[in-house]
């Protein structure tokens, strides 16, 4: 072990007893002198070993020539290593370039394998990863990124062969595919690090879930002793990734990791001795252990041996069952028996093979149920914090269902004196108040299939068209209503609105059905053409054209719904000219740097980036503060003259009415202003193929709006503030996003970033991931200006308190309460599924 080496052991763990720990690995000399860490990231394993005893395709047998022959005379030992979901990674860089990464790896890497002055040398490979990410497993480029790793590994070995020809001593070139982060599993404490990676990739070439492509990953071992070997054999191999860290432990002769629950790779120690590979399956069995009585404090080991029974004939070993605690002090107890017999034996010169795999075999059993349970345990948790968690969940929904229950008798008073009265309230209650809340229950109903968590955008796309059909069946019959009546201008100017309505409800069933074209996300179906797949084939110039239009469509409705407003146009002027400013910066940003591959492309674009997401900070907190300034409440003229003549009611009446009118302007303008600079951070940050669903999701929006500001009281308001909540949930999923983790776009994480930061990736992760919903959450303030609410009766009884119950707590409390019943519900689903065959890939993600 190198000094410094051993400094870093010293100073990660000073509690771990090094002495004692060498002196047990002291008879296990070390196999190798150094190690060559190759991670490639993104290579399933698959595309080496082949699937199913299945080779390679040709096509990757054709690209990777010299790791094919590696494999086939022997030189190299490949596994199906199963990665721990969620197979997510967080990147450090921006996930487009497929060349540069790669060359500034490679190409110091001839220089430093002919030096003699490093024990550990570790190259890290993105670019097959990007290329995944750009195009997936079927990409152009994948072939060529894949003979380039291929000649990679040829240079490592050619060069490791000649050291150890040289008698400069043995390398061991580990190659981990694919890889991404750095694993706690995976930080050795005596300063050995490894990165290595914790996914593959679909056949979109993202990863983040628990499916087969998502988590075969490769472990290649290259330098171990030559051994005869065929592909139906190395496919079958499969190992665990907690599995890497203890073998290349004992095979540099340093202490396994305190807190690994892996078991040793048998293959790796093929060219020590019997005895020396009962040494470190002791060891190994003897580490698993120590984290076994961590974990269950009663479990009675007397000097490590688990109370072994005193008969130390092999044939006297006991079967195993009962309780996981016996069960497992069983199996090392019988380990341990056959292997003192073994020793004793062997000190006769009587030693028995088959002893001796009698004794290997026990160890494999101990030491596969001992690292099964503690994977296992890793997951779980007291149940009276689960439980004591639950009830303050449940609590606090039960909290905001009854603030809207009591907020809808105020608004809407209905008189319940008797029991008898609740059924004459549900024959009247409207279908759509009672669709609403069915939405809610069918939602929570469908949370307890894998399947349809799987699927869930088809749920939210059908109830939130059919809840528009049922708004537009109720405008229609209204429209019918009024037509039939006496034409008088009353009446006209009641039709309108109700055309207006009709047309608002099309519009927005129109366009939420191209939503759901453009993009067929989910898992069964995602392969299927799209929108957005056709847009992509069909070249930049078509995905530039749409990112142009919906620019302008958004900055012209921006504008527009300025102008529109009837008082203070002067200062709807003013605050109109602070949209053109970003608004022109992005623009600029998409004509030079977006592309149809992803939404930033060049290092270029940080400065006006950051110039952008300024102007948007800055424009939006000056909206907050600046806008009531600008637009005060005016004070009408009647009060300074004729205010002795008034009568106290008739002033109390006119002020809260010119309070109520400046109110609504001041909250249009900054609710605008809120909804217009979201949509250009989404023009900015989404991907370019995402630009017309943003403008159809604003388009929903402001149809939406138009329709509750034509329905007066005849529609509650959280029906209304309802529909538009599931307006932005149907597009969340109509932006490309599921229920997976591999649909998060990272990439748009570091858009205008010029150093890698935690804080700000993750802030513009969730914008980007929460895009629809966020903006359907903004527009609430808008809605609280356009809403005619129930006038009071008495303005003497009237105060701002009031005023703002009946204006802010149906958009605040309506998304409150609809979300706290569903993740009630969801939790609840999700821990009576902690042990279901999906719970990494579906329920934990969702």
């Amino acid at each position: 072990m190198s000094p410094l080496l051993l400094q870093l052991l010293m100073f990660i763990d000073l509690q771990f007893n090094v002495v004692f720990v060498m002196q047990e690995l002291c008879e296990i000399p070390p196999s190798f002198d150094r190690l060559v860490l190759m991670v490639i990231d993104g290579l399933p394993a698959e595309f080496v070993l082949g699937r199913d005893d299945r080779p390679p395709s040709m096509v990757i047998e054709e690209v990777m020539p010299y790791t094919q022959s590696l494999l086939a005379s022997g030189m190299a030992f490949g596994y199906h290593a199963k990665a721990a979901p969620p197979t997510v990674t967080m990147p450090r860089l921006k996930v487009k370039d497929t060349v540069q990464v790669d060359y500034n790896v490679s190409r110091h890497l001839g220089d430093e394998l002919n030096r003699t002055d490093w024990n550990l040398l570790i190259l890290h490979y993105l670019g097959l990863d990007h290329v995944g990410h750009v195009g997936g497993r079927s990409s152009v480029f994948m072939g060529s990124k894949v003979k380039e790793m291929d000649e990679v590994i040829k240079m490592i070995h050619l060069s490791t062969k000649q050291f150890q020809d040289n008698d400069q001593g043995r390398t061991l070139l580990v190659v981990l595919l694919p890889p991404g982060c750095l694993p706690w599993w995976l930080v050795m404490h005596y300063g050995l690090q490894m990165v290595v990676s914790d996914h593959g990739m679909t056949e979109n070439g993202n990863h983040g879930g628990s499916s087969y492509e998502e988590t075969d990953s490769l472990v290649l071992l290259v330098g171990l002793k030559p051994k005869a070997s065929d592909y139906p054999l190395v496919t079958r191999s499969t190992i665990h990734q907690v599995d890497i860290s203890p073998t290349l432990a004992l095979l540099f002769g340093v202490p396994i990791p305190k807190n690994n629950v892996g078991m040793m790779i048998a293959e790796a120690f093929d060219s020590l001795t019997d005895d020396q590979k009962l040494r470190i399956l002791e060891l190994n069995s003897w580490q698993l252990l120590r984290l076994l009585q961590v974990q269950i404090p009663g479990l009675s080991c007397g000097s490590l041996s688990c109370d072994v029974p005193s008969n130390d004939q092999w044939p006297g070993i006991t079967e195993c069952n009962g309780s996981d605690e016996e069960m497992l002090c069983c199996l090392f107890a019988n380990a341990v028996v056959l292997h003192k017999s073994w020793k004793s034996k062997r000190i006769s010169w009587s030693n028995d093979g088959d002893e001796y795999h009698m004794t290997v075999l026990a160890y494999d059993n101990f030491l596969g149920a001992a690292s099964k349970w503690l994977s296992g345990r890793a997951t779980y948790k007291p149940a009276g914090v689960l439980i004591a968690g639950v009830a303050a969940m449940v609590f606090s929904c039960l909290v905001f269902i009854g603030l809207l229950f009591r907020l809808d008798q105020e608004v809407y008073p209905c008189k319940v004196r008797h029991l008898s009265d609740v059924k004459d309230i549900v024959l009247k209650c409207h279908f759509d108040e009672t669709y609403v809340l069915a939405i809610i229950f069918i939602l929570v109903l469908s949370m307890g299939s894998s399947s349809m968590v799987e699927e869930e955008q088809y749920i939210w796309h059908f109830l939130t068209s059919t809840f528009y059909l049922v708004l537009l069946r109720k405008a229609v019959q209204s429209l019918i209503a009024r037509t039939r009546q006496n034409l008088i201008s009353l009446i006209k100017e009641q039709s309108r609105s109700s055309y207006i309505q009709v047309s608002s409800i099309i519009l927005i069933l129109v366009t939420g059905r191209i939503m759901r074209g453009w993009h067929q996300g989910g898992v069964n179906w995602a392969h299927l053409p799209d929108i957005s797949k056709w847009l992509q084939q069909a070249g930049r110039c078509y995905v530039k054209s749409i990112q142009l239009v919906s620019w302008v469509l958004i900055m012209s409705l921006g504008v527009y719904s300025l102008f529109s407003l009837q008082s203070r146009k002067c200062s709807a002027l003013v605050i109109g000219l602070t949209f053109l400013v970003p608004g022109a910066l992005v623009m600029q940003h998409i004509i030079e740097y977006q592309d149809t591959s992803f939404a930033a492309s060049s290092y270029g674009s940080n400065s006006t980036v950051q110039i952008i997401y300024t102007l948007l900070g800055v424009s939006t907190l000056g909206a907050f503060f600046g806008v009531p300034w600008l637009m005060p409440v005016p004070r009408p003229k009647i009060l300074s003259v004729h205010s002795g003549s008034l009568s106290s009611n008739f002033l109390a009446d006119l002020r809260m009415k010119f309070l109520v009118v400046g109110f609504r302007d001041s909250i249009y303008v900054i609710g605008w202003a809120y909804i217009h600079y979201w949509c250009l951070l989404q023009l900015l940050l989404q991907q370019p193929t995402n630009s017309m669903p943003v403008l159809f999701l604003l388009v929903q929006i402001l149809a939406s709006m138009c329709y509750c500001s034509k329905g007066g009281m005849y529609l509650k308001q959280w029906v209304e503030v309802a529909g538009l909540y599931y307006l932005g949930l149907a597009g969340h999923f109509a932006f490309g996003n599921t229920n997976t983790l591999a649909t998060i776009d990272v990439a748009g994480a570091f858009i205008g970033i010029s150093s890698h930061s935690t804080l700000l990736s993750g802030i513009l992760m969730f914008i980007i991931t929460y895009a629809s919903p966020m903006l359907a959450l903004l527009s609430m303030v808008m809605y609280m200006a356009i809403k005619e609410t129930c006038a009071p009766v008495n303005a003497q009884d009237v105060d701002i308190g009031h005023f703002l119950k009946m204006t802010v707590s149906f958009p605040c409390l309506v998304p409150l309460g609809l979300n706290s019943i569903v993740l009630v519900a969801y939790t609840i689903v999700l821990l009576l599924m902690r042990n279901h065959l999906f719970v990494w890939s579906v329920f934990s993600p969702k």
